[in-house]
């Protein structure tokens, strides 16, 4: 069995094929100068970026669903691209699209013509290879007769898709290497989405992934029991182990990016288009400091100094602080929308409690802000003033608001969790034990100072999303279609 074109090759180990190029020589291939300016995410003012809408993974209903027209025009010129390259897929549908990239679902003709050593269930591999090629191994001849049953075989196989991935012009050569590099470093982590091949067509890349089986994650989060929170984040926290052992921040966690199958209690980490290596993009930021000389500098600067000023000015002429501020509005860190310059695979964390958040107080999306002014005000509106102040201390900035409904001291999340979901029936009952628990492992992950944030290796270790409390029950092997 023939080794599938892939992402590993010797002189370029996250590109391989026919005639292709390397990802680093993409810009000089594409003709663009070094002047050329692409849509770099660390300028981006707060927007919502990289966000695929996918579809849910029933397979009989997107097989027969219409397509519209310009789709399947676009369709048509990618299975041109892969007939010319040996590669076999039947477009069905474009299941996403995102800033820098569209999606498209397609069946793998060739399937069992390679080792797929990306899936996930090799259980059914034998449905994949036909009596005729098990009889070629065993030296006897193929007939013209077996040749037919071979075919006839293939044919009412079960289908085996994939996601296909077409990245932008627009997306620096870098950022796409990057996102391969990390995908190929990931590969064999558990839940965390595989890269099968990837190749270059003119001025396109195109990455081929597995097709998971999976459900819109606004059609199950409201029904959700604790037990089911407790499995849907012991899943997304075994993915994120993965990655963050390998030093890497995905920086887009959100629950499109987390395909979930409720069915069968198991979910897949996608999309590292925003993701990046831990301080491979940092520098030197107070919460770093010991907090004495933490708060010797605040305590000397200008501003701390300063009467609190009524408004803001229009053109403010000191220069503004850089960082990376990536990721998707309304599931970002407090240190990202204060633009800490040493962020962590801490910032991965907060988005998880804002997934919990939102699944706890049956409110989605939970935070809905415009810009980072109102994110921030969201976020000051639960926690209070006095905590954002110490927050924004930390990072060698100041915070303050004239807003009455802002509060000093905030809210607790149980009372958020409560006056959202009424989970509680009257106002005086305690909350069901099981979701104090929840509420409580909440308060780690939304935790303001990343330093006391937990980890994922310490939310699995947590009581909360300790094995022996779900053993009820056995997860399945997640779906590879």
């Amino acid at each position: 069995m023939a080794k599938r074109p892939g992402p590993i090759a010797e002189e370029n180990p996250f590109l391989r094929g026919t005639d292709l190029a390397p990802v680093t020589a993409l810009s000089e291939k594409l003709g663009l100068s070094p002047g050329t300016r692409y849509e770099e995410q660390h300028d981006t003012d707060g927007e919502d970026v990289s966000e695929e809408s996918q579809r849910s993974g029933d397979e009989s209903e997107e097989d027969e669903v219409e397509v519209d027209e310009s789709v399947q025009e676009e369709m048509a010129k990618l299975e041109d691209i892969f007939e010319e390259r040996g590669l076999r897929y039947r477009m069905i549908d474009r299941i996403g699209e995102g800033t820098f990239s569209t999606v498209y679902k397609a069946e793998d003709l060739h399937y069992e013509y390679y080792q797929n050593d990306w899936d996930i269930e090799p259980k059914d591999a034998l449905k994949w290879t036909s009596p005729p090629f098990k009889r070629r191994r065993n030296g006897e001849s193929q007939s013209s007769t077996t040749l037919v049953d071979s075919q006839s075989q293939r044919r009412q196989r079960q289908p085996r898709y994939v996601a296909i991935k077409k990245i932008y012009v627009t997306s620096s050569p870098m950022r796409i290497q990057n996102e391969l590099e990390l995908l190929h470093d990931l590969r064999g982590c558990k839940a965390v989405c595989p890269l099968i091949t990837a190749f270059r067509h003119q001025d396109q890349v195109v990455a081929i992934l597995p097709h998971f089986r999976h459900q819109d994650f606004r059609m199950f989060y409201r029904g959700m029991t604790v037990f089911d929170i407790k499995i849907y984040f012991r899943s997304l926290f075994e993915a994120l182990a993965a990655v963050h052992k390998h030093g890497i921040i995905h920086r887009d966690i959100k629950p499109t990016n987390f395909l979930y199958d409720i069915d069968r209690q198991r979910g897949v980490l996608v999309d590292f288009g925003l993701a990046e290596r831990e301080g491979s993009d940092s520098s030197h930021c107070l919460c770093q400091d010991h907090p004495t000389s933490r708060k010797t500098k605040i305590e000397s600067s200008k501003a701390r100094n300063q009467p609190i000023p009524t408004g803001f000015p229009k053109n403010d002429p000191r220069p503004s602080r850089r960082a990376n501020r990536a990721g998707t509005r309304g599931f970002r860190a407090p240190e990202v929308l204060l633009k800490c310059t040493a962020q962590t695979t801490k910032i991965d964390i907060w988005s998880v409690g804002v997934i919990m958040l939102t699944i706890l107080a049956q409110r989605f999306p939970f935070f809905n802000s415009a810009d980072d002014i109102e994110a921030m005000i969201e976020i000051a509106t639960i926690f209070g003033q006095q905590k954002m102040r110490q927050c924004a201390m930390l990072h060698g900035t100041m915070f303050e608001c004239t807003i009455p409904t802002v509060g000093k001291h905030g809210f607790a999340l149980s009372q958020i969790v409560h006056w959202s979901s009424a989970r509680a029936p009257d106002e005086g009952e305690d909350p069901d034990p099981e979701v104090r628990e929840a509420v409580k492992f909440l308060e780690q992950c939304l935790e303001l100072d990343p330093r006391k944030r937990m980890s994922a290796r310490a939310a699995l270790a947590s009581d909360f999303l300790a094995k022996e409390t779900l053993s009820d029950t056995e997860p399945e092997e997640m779906d590879v279609l």
